[in-house]
């Protein structure tokens, strides 16, 4: 999959984990909250005082679409591929894709593991594979 050169301040520490093959998280070190995507402020209590940390990549499928008809030439080659809602077992929830061995056949409520994949501009991007295949 690819994505759009968001990696700004907030981010940076996001993006370097996800080329190491981390997906870290921020909470918040005043009320707990764990929150994603990064921000530089606690989206429930407003502190900035947040820390990062490693999520253990497990999640749950939400919600998900398959995605047939690419909607740029760059995805053509790609298609079809699923886009999901994952929530994760730390809380927040991620749109992401799901891919590997069995990716078309995903439901709801279904587990998931984070993998991290490099797209054609050689970003690493965390998506997710099922567990049960």
């Amino acid at each position: 999959m690819t994505a759009m050169n968001i990696e700004n301040g907030d981010s940076t520490a996001y993006w370097e984990g996800a080329r190491q093959g981390r997906l870290l998280l921020q909470r918040c070190k005043e009320c707990n909250q764990v929150q994603f995507p990064p921000r530089h402020q606690c989206i429930k209590c407003w502190s900035a005082d947040l820390v990062w940390f490693e999520s253990g990549g497990r999640g749950t499928v939400e919600s998900f679409t398959i995605v047939r008809r690419a909607p740029t030439a760059e995805l053509r080659e790609m298609i079809p591929y699923v886009v999901a809602a994952v929530s994760l077992a730390e809380g927040p929830r991620m749109i992401t894709n799901i891919v590997g061995v069995g990716a078309l056949e995903v439901s709801v409520d279904e587990d998931v593991q984070v993998t991290f994949m490099t797209d054609s501009a050689g970003r690493v991007l965390p998506q997710f594979r099922r567990i049960k295949q």
